[in-house]
């Protein structure tokens, strides 16, 4: 590597053990629990999960609905992904977007939908402890449009309005949140700095409590440490603020050969459990005028285990 390239990634390096400091810096404050629709909170995508959940900088495939919805605007083709982890305790989530260009508005949109959900669950009593032979249904659904543009060469914006609905047996709740980010493409080398608001919105009343959704913030950092016609790599790292809980750093690294295979691993510090991420991506032979990738990624919970995601992404 040239010697702008070697002082570019000293500059990323230098960041990335930044940021853990920060993270660590205000443990002594914490709210753990007094926000309601945890599963928002919950990362999108295999790629992203795979490089320690460190993509709010580099946000350039249809998970960006999430992680900076700034970053559909990047995406230059109509595309349509699913995704589906097992989560802890037998609990299931999944997503699914489709990012389109709606040819009479500048720009790019998407429309997307998540949900976890989980088995029926057995009612049970006092005096029936094992089930009284009903059972009942829970879960959290969120519904979402976004739109984005590039505002010049260099600098995109980007914002998502989703609808959220909890239900538990006979008892549900509803929110509106919005999300909002940027993408700023510095000049310097590849060097890429992301920007995101998560979850500003009215408060969930669930029966007789209401609650406020999980408002993050989050600021990060990408660029291409290396690149040539065989072999790519490509760095990351990112700050959090959650509400709820301490501030949080992740890190996050993709390796590619031939654009073909791409192997990925990150870590997040300031989590009571989820750490280390590892995964890899290739892309998948079709006989269609359209591109298709197949993502997968492990993350390590600790004590609740390991969580497997899986993705698919079409390109038409």
């Amino acid at each position: 590597m040239d010697s702008k390239a070697v002082r570019g990634v000293v500059l990323v390096a230098v960041l990335m053990l930044g940021l853990p400091g920060a993270a660590f810096g205000a443990r002594e404050f914490e709210k753990v629990g007094t926000q309601g629709g945890q599963f928002l909170k919950i990362g999108i995508g295999a790629r992203a999960a795979g490089m320690g959940a460190a993509f709010t900088s580099i946000a350039d495939d249809a998970s960006a609905v999430y992680w900076n919805p700034a970053g559909v605007a990047r995406i230059t083709r109509n595309v349509i992904a699913l995704n589906h982890c097992d989560w802890a305790a037998d609990i299931s989530f999944s997503h699914a977007a489709y990012v389109f260009d709606p040819k009479y508005v500048p720009g790019m949109m998407a429309i997307h939908a998540r949900s976890l959900y989980m088995p029926e669950q057995v009612v049970r009593t006092v005096y029936k402890p094992e089930g009284d032979g009903t059972k009942f249904d829970n879960g959290d659904v969120g519904v979402g449009i976004t739109y984005a543009r590039s505002l010049t060469d260099k600098f995109s914006a980007g914002l998502t309005f989703n609808y959220i609905h909890s239900s538990l047996a006979d008892y549900s709740a509803s929110a509106y949140t919005f999300d909002f980010g940027t993408l700023y493409d510095t000049g310097y080398q590849s060097l890429r700095i992301g920007m995101a608001i998560q979850n500003i919105g009215s408060d969930m009343e669930f029966i007789t409590k209401s609650v406020k959704m999980p408002t993050v913030f989050r600021v990060g950092m990408s660029m291409s440490v290396y690149e040539s016609e065989v072999y790519s790599a490509l760095t990351s790292a990112e700050f959090s603020h959650p509400p709820d809980n301490n501030e949080r750093a992740n890190i996050g690294m993709e390796v590619g050969y031939k654009d073909f295979i791409r192997l990925r691993g990150g870590y997040g510090f300031g989590y009571d459990a989820d750490g280390l991420g590892l995964g890899f991506g290739f892309k998948v032979p079709t006989s269609l005028n359209a591109e298709a990738t197949m993502d997968y990624a492990f993350t390590d919970m600790s004590e609740l285990g390991g969580i497997h995601r899986i993705a698919v992404d079409f390109r038409f």
